[in-house]
């Protein structure tokens, strides 16, 4: 744990292991992965207890408070203790693994390769989209 009671993000995240590299934790900063009080933020940004902060990766989106310092990165016990995620953002996380979960049931694989009748179909579509594009204008 930091003694000096501030942080800078990027090695917080690091440390609190959302990103396996500093460099990873500054390019989802700067291309607005990472929300501090539900605004953009540096990856100089200086961090305390308390902040709350907003990390979306891929599908998922974490709302997570700070609740502890650091600058070392650790085991995933002890990263742990440098958050804690709200109530609601759990559930939400939950119920939007549950709903990707159902509907990859839903979708129905085809049985193998395209035959020629199927090829002339995609491709018939693929050019009336391309139409429809405005492509030809």
């Amino acid at each position: 744990m930091s003694d000096a009671g501030t942080t800078r993000l990027d090695r917080w995240l690091w440390a609190a292991r959302f990103y396996r590299t500093r460099a990873q934790a500054k390019q989802a900063i700067e291309g607005g992965k990472v929300r501090v009080a539900g605004a953009r933020a540096k990856p100089s940004r200086i961090l305390r207890i308390g902040d709350e902060l907003t990390i979306t990766r891929g599908d998922d989106q974490m709302d997570i408070g700070v609740v502890g310092l650091s600058e070392h990165r650790g085991g995933a016990p002890q990263a742990q203790l440098l958050y804690a995620e709200s109530a609601a953002s759990q559930a939400r996380r939950a119920q939007e693994k549950e709903q990707r979960r159902l509907s990859k049931h839903a979708f129905i694989a085809p049985s193998g390769r395209p035959d020629k009748r199927d090829r002339r179909a995609l491709s018939r579509l693929k050019s009336q989209g391309a139409a429809a594009d405005g492509d030809g204008a």
